[in-house]
């Protein structure tokens, strides 16, 4: 028969009540005590039933998340850190795909909430009036986007731009192109920020063009127009654009980085295994899962107004200087004699 916790109870002469409070909130019971209470569940093999719990602690040990495009390398990258983070606290996590719909992400949470404490969100596309409602229906964080009054995990995508213009400033260039991704995405907006401040610093020109989907795809089509604009260096929203952008560069017969040089963001597995490898900004995908559950347990276990009060982490970037900048690309070609040669060989 199952061990149940009369069972822990009658083995540490303790009451039902007690062993309850031992095991889910342990700073309530007196040392002796609770060491009495944890060595008989030990002996006994006792695992507490989890509905059981959840109706004397009012917790459901889950928590959820919601991410807008489970394809995207990036993403399961930050999963890795909330399971590692989650599973150490003791919860469980449950994991939806939003497919980059504000109202797909509105109503995952509503049902999520029935089932967890807590949710995640990563790089949410709702609007912020959507997310200040859903902050009422159940404890909320963002990740990567800012809102007053919702805690979340922020990373430093303007340092990175910073980084990334003075990378290429150093190796000569002065006209750059900029493949945006979504207009309303916070990351792309922090991109545009850093790319403002770049060209106040430096003496060089970043052309902003698209914007275009964060895809393998999108970098494919923004390619030609980067290419028209004469710039010697081409920019991508995320890595997966990048490598659209290799893609179609060689499929002009363009040189990388001799023509022209290219850069990510993101530093996802691929990142370093493509030809050539590529440049590009490392982001702490891990580190802003671990950072995003510690906030949501802050919110869980907090007992003040203090302890829950909204936080903003910012995690630091890194560029990485891989094969697609390592040498300075060489004067662009006319725009016209690119279109020209673009169309001898489409032919």
């Amino acid at each position: 028969m199952a061990i149940t916790i009369h069972d822990v109870a009658r083995r540490a002469n303790v009451s039902v009540s007690t062993v309850s409070r031992a095991l889910a909130e342990p700073q309530l019971v007196r040392g002796t005590t609770l060491e009495r209470v944890l060595a008989a569940a030990k002996q006994l093999s006792y695992r507490p039933n989890p509905a059981a719990r959840s109706l004397i602690t009012g917790k459901t040990g889950n928590s959820g998340i919601i991410i807008p495009d489970l394809d995207n390398p990036f993403y399961p990258s930050v999963l890795r850190g909330v399971h590692a983070r989650a599973r150490q606290a003791g919860y469980a996590v449950l994991m939806a795909d939003s497919e980059e719909d504000p109202a797909a992400e509105e109503t995952l949470v509503h049902t999520m909430a029935k089932q967890v404490d807590g949710v995640i969100i990563c790089a949410p596309f709702a609007s912020d009036a959507q997310l200040v409602r859903l902050a009422t229906v159940t404890k909320l964080v963002l990740v990567n986007r800012r809102l007053p009054g919702i805690s979340a995990v922020l990373m430093d995508t303007a340092r990175g731009m910073r980084q990334v213009a003075a990378h290429l400033v150093a190796l000569g260039h002065r006209r750059c192109a900029y493949l945006s991704g979504p207009r309303n995405a916070w990351s792309n907006q922090e991109r545009q920020r850093g790319r403002r401040a770049a060209v106040a610093s430096h003496a060089m020109e970043i052309v902003e063009l698209g914007p275009f989907e964060p895809k393998f795809e999108g970098g494919i089509q923004g390619t030609d127009a980067a290419l028209d604009t004469g710039a010697t260096a081409l920019l991508a929203f995320n890595d997966l654009m990048a490598l659209g952008v290799l893609s179609r560069l060689h499929a002009l017969k363009v040189r990388v980085p001799q023509d022209i040089s290219v850069v990510g963001f993101d530093d996802v597995l691929y990142a370093s295994m493509c030809a050539p490898p590529l440049t590009t900004v490392s982001m702490p995908m891990d580190s802003a899962g671990r950072a995003a559950v510690e906030l949501l347990l802050r919110q869980l276990d907090g007992e003040t107004p203090e302890m829950q009060a909204p936080r903003y982490p910012e995690l630091s970037t890194a560029l990485i200087v891989r094969s697609t900048t390592d040498i300075c690309a060489a004067p662009a070609a006319p725009a016209e004699s690119r279109r020209a040669k673009r169309r001898e060989r489409d032919r």
